[in-house]
């Protein structure tokens, strides 16, 4: 078995869905040298005329994958960092979102946007934002955020069979930081579906991407204090898996919904919501939401920017309150 990061697993993924379909092409900011986080490094060279450099124009590189997507092309356009793809939010809230409705099903448009997204790397105002609840707000879009290696593989290859629209969430900082053996087939992990990465009887913990692994963290911690923890990995934030989600909720009667988006308007409150309409007659206390702050921006010095990202010792602070309820 050979031990992979998350960046490597994307890279691989990207390298299989173009071996596999000749229509699959990239396109975006400087892939043609790997982009900035070399996701797409040597893809070039081995698949000449596919993979594109654009001008730095996001609103034109997505607009350029719907054209292409809808001539039946495969394109997998890169946003160099989540936080300028709202240059592009009009194509793909007005025009790629409507595709398929607006024709009745006569028309589908399978294209994926992959973009790094969130904080923890020190990129202050312009390279650290969470962007999920504005397009998994979006009927039309599918969103897509993994926290291990493996689903990075095995969802990437899914989004880009998939005939929707797929925005697919790289968290940054897992990049090189995580790391997971892969040997084989792809998993057999499919866009809508949640896991339970832990599984614990007092209280349950809903995250994804980088808060996924400190949700683990402090589950191990709370374990040796008797605390045990179910921890619920939604990897797909639209369609959610509102069976899994109700079904932990369920089984544990307190949960806390951990994400390092802004806690107002953020996508936890579309689970509490969900759990509080569909599963109130079992919680045993309040669901509680540990969220980034509502301030504008993440702060650029190391202090400032700690303060505002969720982290293993603040998310088992708020499960041992919980837990006391």
């Amino acid at each position: 078995m050979a031990e992979v990061s998350v960046l490597e697993a994307v890279r691989m993924a990207l390298d299989e869905a173009m071996a596999r379909d000749e229509r699959v092409f990239i396109l975006g900011e400087d892939v043609e040298a790997g982009g900035v986080f070399r996701a797409t490094e040597g893809l070039a060279a081995k698949y000449p005329g596919r993979v594109i450099d654009t001008p730095l124009a996001e609103s034109s590189i997505v607009g350029i994958a719907i054209g292409a997507a809808h001539y039946g092309m495969r394109p997998i356009a890169e946003i160099q960092f989540a936080d300028f793809i709202h240059a592009a939010f009009d194509q793909l809230c007005s025009e790629a979102s409507r595709w398929c409705y607006r024709t009745k099903g006569d028309a589908w448009l399978p294209l994926v946007v992959r973009t790094p997204w969130g904080g923890g790397v020190h990129g202050g105002q312009h390279h650290s934002q969470s962007i999920e609840a504005f397009y998994a707000h979006m009927p039309g879009l599918k969103v897509v955020a993994p926290s291990f290696p493996a689903d990075y593989r095995s969802l990437l290859l899914a989004a880009v069979e998939d005939p929707n629209p797929v925005i697919f969430l790289e968290h940054k900082r897992t990049y090189r930081l995580i790391r997971q053996e892969l040997n084989g087939a792809p998993a057999e992990t499919r866009i809508g579906k949640a896991r339970v990465t832990r599984r614990g009887g007092d209280l349950t913990l809903y995250a994804y991407g980088l808060m996924l692994h400190e949700c683990l963290a402090a589950a191990e911690e709370l374990a040796a204090e008797g605390i045990e923890c179910t921890v619920v990995d939604l990897l797909t934030l639209r369609p959610l898996d509102t069976e899994a989600v109700l079904e932990a909720a369920r089984a544990t009667g307190k949960v806390l919904i951990v994400h390092e988006d802004t806690l107002t308007g953020g996508f936890g409150a579309e689970i509490a919501a969900l759990i509080a309409e569909h599963a109130f007659e079992y919680l045993d206390a309040p669901i509680r939401r540990l969220c980034g702050p509502d301030i504008p921006p993440i702060p650029y010095h190391p202090a400032m920017e700690g303060f505002y990202m969720p982290d293993r010792r603040k998310i088992a602070a708020a499960a041992r309150e919980l837990a006391a309820y």
